[in-house]
């Protein structure tokens, strides 16, 4: 059994995307591997959010993990603050990340594109801290996405290098986990492009019936097809694209058919699409609202879950010391 790291950052609620690009996959993941599944609420804090959105946006992303099927009895799910460490492994590291590197990354060079008024040490250094999560747990798999390939090849240069100037083989090298299926790639309302928080064209697995409506009537169309069988535009594609993960085979074979031979009206498929997402969405949000008002059973988790972490993480931490030098007398 391989032991396998993940988190994702307290930034909001989880959308279909999120579901069907990675949770679902996350769910099937902790059957047959160590998971360790966390909230990454020490890398939020470089974009600075209150007190009061840092620990809302926390219980909405635990809420949302449980919801989604992570199971606490089967993996290890906590908050990055809860174990500190992380700090720790995230400082050594450090140590040895040199800022031509750092500077380097395509993370960090679009964050000083778009908000030159906050170039923090944090966002330098995200990829330490990244590695930190991740090999405090001597992990050999790590879920990433296309966008998160150089960070971990980062984790990858960063795990070696310790490796090399230690003269130890301790930490593994972690390696991309490989879905047995591939990822589904969700696309927004918006006509382009992937389901996504800041492209605010998302639909949200705790939205109510009624948002959920309203964002899918609003979703762009054309005027319609003027031959038969003609290819579909990309925002056409979108709604079908959507059709495939939550509506039934022949419903959507019927407006594939309405499509082809010129008839198909959108406000109709639209309507019926968020019907679809509505009753998909409805466990999960019946699950999130139900988990929402239960703070001794979220307490009872995240507890757990810290006791587990901390547990793997102090034998590393105490291993890393002896190997880099720290001693008592």
């Amino acid at each position: 059994m391989e032991t396998v790291a993940s988190g994702i950052r307290p930034t909001g609620n989880l959308h279909l995307g999120n579901y069907f690009g990675a949770m679902k996959n996350f769910v099937k993941m902790q059957d047959s591997n160590n998971c360790f599944f966390f909230i990454a609420d020490y890398h939020s804090l470089t974009t600075h959010p209150t007190p009061e959105d840092l620990h809302g946006n926390v219980k909405n992303v635990l809420v949302e993990y449980l919801a989604c099927g992570i199971d606490p009895e089967k993996a290890t799910i906590y908050i990055q603050s809860d174990v500190p460490e992380v700090s720790e492994l995230y400082l050594l590291l450090n140590m040895n990340a040199y800022l031509g590197e750092l500077e380097r990354v395509t993370s960090f060079k679009d964050k000083v594109r778009k908000q030159p008024e906050n170039v923090n040490a944090g966002l330098l250094t995200y990829p330490t801290l990244m590695t930190a999560d991740v090999i405090i747990h001597r992990a050999a798999k790590v879920p990433v996405g296309k966008d998160q390939e150089q960070n971990l090849e980062m984790m990858r240069t960063f795990a070696r290098r310790f490796n090399r100037m230690y003269k130890v083989d301790y930490f593994p090298i972690p390696k991309a986990y490989n879905f047995d299926e591939s990822l589904v790639k969700i696309p927004g309302l918006d006509g382009s492009g992937k389901m996504g928080k800041s492209e605010g064209n998302a639909v949200y697995l705790a939205d109510t019936p009624e948002a959920i409506r309203k964002k899918v009537m609003r979703a762009v169309t054309d005027s319609g097809p003027t031959e038969k069988n003609q290819q579909k535009p990309e925002a056409i594609q979108n709604l079908f694209t959507l059709m495939d993960v939550v509506s039934k085979p022949e419903t959507k074979s019927f407006f594939e058919d309405a499509y082809n031979d010129c008839s198909i009206r959108y406000g109709d498929l639209k309507k019926q699409l968020a019907e679809d997402i509505v009753d998909f969405n409805a466990p999960f949000r019946d699950k999130i609202l139900s988990l929402s008002e239960d703070n001794a059973y979220l307490r009872e988790v995240t507890s757990h879950g810290a006791d587990r972490a901390r547990e793997s993480a102090r034998k590393t931490i105490r291993e890393v010391r002896e190997i880099i030098g720290f001693k008592p007398f």
